[in-house]
């Protein structure tokens, strides 16, 4: 019968160097996954915009067609449930955008046919590029909304 204990042990585990090239592998795909994520963040956020205004102004034109074509003077009464218990938006918060900013509203006066609902993007100034640019309901309406600054906040 053979002896067991000349035979070599072998020991569960890895080794430093098994450990190091594990290491390497994760970092080099954690680094092309964070460039990845961070370019699509953007895209994320305008596409949050984008059906965040045009929820918002579907329930403005549904409240004034339900109101003889007058329109909120601000977004709360979307919110607000009327006598059957319904509201306009189907939340309990009127939404914010992605820098947790309030939409703005502005009710059609003299010259504007249909309200406007807009973000002046995460710096709240008027104009701006990228993440600081201005989105509103007409240039979504448009397909304006790839462009460079949304204008100064008016018209």
């Amino acid at each position: 019968m053979k002896n067991l204990r000349l035979l070599p042990r072998r020991r569960a585990g890895f080794t430093l160097a098994e450990m190091m090239v594990v290491i390497v592998i994760l970092g080099l795909l954690a680094t092309l996954v964070v460039r990845n994520v961070m370019k699509n963040l953007g895209t994320a956020m305008g596409g949050k915009v984008k059906a965040d205004i045009t929820t918002i102004a579907s329930a403005l034109t549904e409240y004034a067609i339900n109101n003889s074509g007058r329109y909120p003077d601000s977004l709360e009464p979307l919110i607000t449930a009327d006598v059957n218990g319904q509201t306009y938006l189907n939340m309990t918060v009127v939404p914010r955008d992605p820098w947790k900013n309030e939409y703005q509203y502005e009710a059609p006066g003299p010259g504007q046919p249909q309200p406007r609902v807009y973000t002046l993007g995460k710096d709240m100034q008027p104009g701006g590029e990228g993440d600081n640019r201005d989105i509103d309901n007409i240039m979504i309406a448009n397909g304006d909304t790839e462009g460079e600054g949304g204008g100064g906040g008016g018209r």
